[in-house]
């Protein structure tokens, strides 16, 4: 990553210079969760991933003659499916929906080209709430970049298709890759793998982690999780951002590619 993209170290002037510079603006707005992942693994997992993913994501979009722009994390979200374990901290999802699209329409507002919801908390209330704030909203201008969709689950991980993905392998090492801080290592070290499949479960009408049987608020094999591995996912993840942002841009017949530095 080469540099921030937040808005931390934006100024009200630096700000219209980007606006003002010819070129479209994309801001990626991270959405998470505080929600228990297991024993080893922050609450902040899913802010955590969305964060980084948007920042490396960024990075591709500037050498694409983009200027993004990093927003200020979300991090609460609808958090039901674990709200029989300390730390889950949920709230609903119409003050969520109507949360980010008053984000949305405000970034709309002071000129953003577009606005890419990146999200990484995956229980389907949550993601239906995420995906209700962009409905609506002209052609091209919002778009929502989350692996729960068929098109990008399968560019992830064996664990992360199988369903059985909660602060597991795919999880944790997302988490060593980006903050690392965020790992109990000598507790991870010793958890077996839980395979119970969320997506199955969910299925089924099953909608709490007890009675899936994750009475450690995990599933997969987190002891078998490595920086490596969350590097690569981080990488596919950005392309998931990337490419929604380029289809929106190019439905907006914005032209891209041709940075001129």
């Amino acid at each position: 990553m080469t540099r921030d993209y937040s808005l931390t170290w934006l100024t009200t002037d630096t700000f219209g210079e980007l606006v003002d510079s010819g070129r479209p603006v994309v801001a990626l707005v991270p959405v998470g969760s505080v929600e228990p992942h297991g024993p080893h693994l922050t609450l902040l997992t899913d802010t955590i991933i969305s964060k980084g993913v948007a920042q490396v994501a960024a990075d591709r979009l500037l050498a694409e003659g983009i200027e993004p722009l990093v927003a200020p994390a979300v991090p609460y979200g609808v958090t039901e499916c674990a709200g029989r374990f300390a730390g889950a901290v949920s709230i609903p999802a119409r003050a969520l929906t109507a949360y980010l699209r008053a984000v949305i329409d405000a970034l709309l507002a002071q000129r953003v080209t577009h606005v890419c919801l990146v999200n990484n908390h995956l229980e389907p209330a949550h993601d239906g709430a995420v995906r209700a704030a962009a409905a609506g909203r002209p052609p091209g201008r919002v778009s929502v970049a989350c692996p729960l969709s068929r098109r990008w689950a399968r560019t992830l991980t064996d664990e992360f298709r199988s369903g059985a993905c909660h602060a597991g392998r795919y999880e944790t090492s997302l988490v060593l890759a980006l903050e690392p801080d965020g790992v109990d290592d000598a507790i991870r070290s010793e958890l077996p793998e839980v395979r119970v499949s969320l997506s199955e479960q969910l299925r089924a009408g099953v909608t709490d982690f007890v009675d899936m049987g994750l009475d450690r608020a995990y599933a997969g094999a987190p002891a078998a999780a490595s920086a490596a591995e969350g590097r690569e996912t981080l990488d596919a993840l950005a392309t998931m951002v990337v490419t929604e942002v380029l289809e929106a841009l190019e439905e907006l017949g914005v032209r891209t590619g041709d940075r001129d530095e």
